[in-house]
């Protein structure tokens, strides 16, 4: 089994089929697309594949390590950054080819009129093992 992150872009990937920004939909629309992704994990809670998922805010802040004795160096919050992480779920696979085919599902959640968004999801491994260094 192999451990990949699902991430659901909501800027800076390229733009999905269905288009409209969620803050657009209506309360109906936005439980459907809820639902699907509660029914998604369940359906993989139920095959061992589910790990953890989380919607994420859109507000965040950068933080930076500023020197000894000195506070942390922060910059934001911006929500209007390029790219906009709307939420994420780990998955516990046999393969990199499931793990495309579960991205592939996921990505045709409900969205704007109940059609499917078939936004584009990021799809990374987690490291397996620290890189070796040879000289």
């Amino acid at each position: 089994m192999a451990k990949y992150l699902l991430l659901k872009h909501y800027r800076g990937a390229p733009a999905a089929v269905n288009d409209v920004p969620m803050d657009q939909w209506t309360p109906e629309e936005i439980s459907a697309h809820m639902q699907y992704m509660s029914d998604f994990a369940a359906r993989l809670e139920a095959t061992g594949e589910f790990v953890d998922g989380q919607a994420l805010a859109p507000e965040g802040t950068f933080v930076r390590y500023d020197g000894e004795g000195r506070p942390p160096v922060t910059d934001g919050p911006f929500a209007e950054t390029k790219d906009l992480i709307a939420g994420w779920m780990i998955i516990d696979v046999d393969s990199y080819q499931r793990a495309i085919e579960l991205a592939g599902e996921l990505s045709a959640a409900p969205g704007a009129g109940g059609k499917p968004i078939h936004e584009w999801l990021e799809v990374r491994p987690f490291l397996a093992a620290p890189p070796t260094i040879t000289q």
